[in-house]
């Protein structure tokens, strides 16, 4: 029989093709709700998601999946306790978005130096403010990247041609080359002039960016996160932007992403970095291109192909 897959999320149209060409019936169901997944769910051998289900015991009491597939990098919506029990492989596709992350950290990080939003912004309001938008050169600072997986990877990469120092630590051991220099945490700490998270979240990484971590470093950051918004709260980020432990911030990803439900601290810190004039926002977008919306789905194809030859 062939494997069937149901896709529960919204996807590039080219997942279709993808799955077909690998042997792999599907149905298309982004409109599902989490009832009807858990009703349909025993007819089939892998599900594909990416943001909306969060896959646990609940999902997985009647099921018989041989897979569940992320389309995307972050995996904190899997109960992965849950599905290693039950034999269940997790693929993701980390590779597929790298590269838009990289270069959106690097946007964020030239527009924080060189004062591009703040500039815009006050000219349509009417004022020509040179000498309080000076900026500062990238070339001359250290970038310290947090967590050397895909995204940390692309990121050095993407940096090497403007000139500045990079260092990077992971938990896992990693090798040196020629875009950075590995380094351990005390060496971050002391020498970096930029941050930029690129962990996942996990048990051990939630709010691991307290305002005790601000503290440790030697240098007044900037401070990038394109990663998860729970690794580093609101309210840690506006006491270090308080104190002086960081001077300007981007923010791809907050802590809680529907404002509505936001609890009135997580309100309260979010007004108040709004307020601030130190803080670039954008609506967890660093990975969502027109490009990465189609690579991530080769990336899966590939990965649900490779697993299915090894007998999964």
């Amino acid at each position: 029989m062939p494997i069937k897959c149901l896709i529960v999320d919204e996807l590039h149209e080219s997942i279709g093709p993808l799955l077909a060409g690998i042997g792999v019936a599907y149905d298309y169901r982004p409109d599902i709700t989490r009832e009807e997944i858990k009703t349909v769910l025993p007819g089939y051998d892998g599900l594909v998601i990416r943001s909306k289900t969060r896959v646990d015991e609940d999902l997985l009491t009647t099921s018989k999946l041989k897979f569940v597939a992320r389309a995307g990098a972050g995996i904190d919506n899997l109960d992965e306790k849950a599905l290693q029990q039950r034999n269940i492989r997790i693929l993701n596709a980390p590779e597929g978005n790298r590269d838009a992350v990289g270069e959106h950290t690097v946007g964020l990080i030239l527009n924080l130096l060189h004062n591009l939003t703040r500039g815009h912004n006050q000219i349509m309001a009417g004022t020509w403010e040179r000498e309080g938008n000076r900026g500062r050169e990238l070339g001359s600072l250290t970038v310290g990247i947090y967590g050397y997986g895909n995204t940390g990877a692309a990121l050095a990469k993407k940096l090497a041609g403007f000139g500045c120092r990079v260092i990077a630590y992971d938990i896992l051991a990693k090798q040196s080359n020629s875009y950075v220099e590995v380094v351990d945490l005390a060496a971050i700490y002391e020498e970096t002039d930029v941050l930029s998270l690129h962990i996942p979240l996990t048990a051990e990484t939630k709010a691991l960016a307290d305002t005790s971590f601000f503290q440790r470093f030697a240098k007044p950051l900037v401070f990038i996160n394109t990663s998860r918004g729970e690794i580093a709260p609101l309210a840690a980020i506006k006491e270090a932007l308080h104190t002086g432990n960081i001077y300007l911030a981007g923010l791809d990803v907050l802590e809680c992403e529907k404002f509505s439900r936001m609890n009135a601290q997580q309100a309260a810190d979010l007004a108040w970095l709004q307020e601030s004039g130190r803080v670039l926002f954008t609506p967890h977008v660093a990975g969502w291109t027109f490009e990465s919306y189609a690579r991530i789905n080769a990336v899966l194809a590939d990965k649900i192909a490779a697993f299915l030859e090894q007998g999964g």
